[in-house]
């Protein structure tokens, strides 16, 4: 994927690195996870009191009586050199070239395209939709309109998943975006309001019909930055369609626990995701990503 060369965001909010104040860790996080020591409970309260009224910064304090390394990184995957610069570069990029592709087709339907905030985390983060651990993987808050991202799960996605490549990722941010495009459309108010009414089959189907078109708004947006900017590159969009397939319910539920229960189904199945990323991603249209009025999903 080329990418070097675009645009850099300003919408990325690091919260890389920054501990819980409870001392409380998060299974699973990344490399920005901290580990405390010496320190808990009533006593973190009563030491953050005293240093307040004392005028001392509580970090300080809480360093001096934890030890030297109680704040030292659990894990060295993400590193703040220059691995870690280059990827947080990448998603900077990829996010700007969201923004550029959405503006100029809002603008074609004469409306207004409000740039999303991506928040890096490590471990776990708090949203506007409640608390999340990095095991949920990225997602979308419509409740303040952000995006949320580990960079450790492009690792698992490599990995664990199998689907490597800079443009797997690409389409990893993408597919959140294409939840914010959905937001902004109105499309989120009329699922939520129609998923109370319905049963718990019914309202995964609905799920499944969400993600598809989060899947396929993915691929309006590499069409788009394709033609415009020359993005792709060879072997980019099989690496794009290998990341759907991968995160398919079936593939995951088949992964997990050896057999696959459709009902449950809240993604769709790696056949179907990559049906709708590639619909996208050939047409460039957002009218072709009517998930909920299709024959076949």
């Amino acid at each position: 994927m080329r990418w070097r060369e675009g645009r850099r965001s300003d919408n990325i909010e690091d919260r890389r690195g920054l501990g819980s104040p409870s001392g409380l860790g998060f299974p699973g996080g990344g490399g920005g996870g901290f580990q405390r020591a010496g320190v808990g409970g009533l006593g973190l309260i009563l030491v953050i009191v005293l240093a307040l009224l004392f005028g001392v910064d509580p970090s300080q304090l809480l360093q001096q009586l934890a030890g030297p390394d109680a704040y030292a990184p659990q894990s060295a995957s993400i590193s703040s050199g220059t691995a870690d610069a280059e990827l947080r570069d990448f998603v900077s990029v990829v996010l700007a070239d969201t923004e550029d592709t959405w503006q100029e087709q809002f603008q074609e339907m004469n409306r207004t395209y409000r740039d999303p905030t991506l928040v890096l985390f490590n471990g776990g983060v708090q949203s506007a939709c409640g608390f999340a651990e990095t095991a949920t993987g990225p997602f979308y808050c419509p409740g303040d309109q952000k995006v949320y991202l580990d960079l450790d799960f492009f690792n698992e996605l490599s990995n664990r998943f199998q689907a490597p490549g800079d443009f797997a990722e690409a389409y990893v941010i993408a597919h959140e975006v294409g939840h914010h495009v959905q937001t902004l459309l109105g499309i989120m108010d009329k699922v939520d309001s129609l998923r109370g009414r319905l049963n718990e089959a019914a309202a995964n189907q609905l799920s499944v019909m969400v993600e598809l078109q989060a899947d396929c708004f993915a691929g309006v947006w590499a069409n788009h930055a394709d033609r415009a900017r020359q993005i792709l590159e060879a072997g980019d969009v099989e690496e794009g369609l290998a990341a759907a397939a991968a995160v398919g319910d079936d593939r995951l539920q088949r992964q997990a626990q050896g057999y696959i229960a459709p009902e449950t189904f809240t993604h769709g199945t790696s056949a179907q995701r990559t049906r709708w990323f590639r619909r996208g991603l050939q047409s460039g249209l957002l009218n072709d990503c009517d998930t909920f009025n299709a024959d076949q999903l």
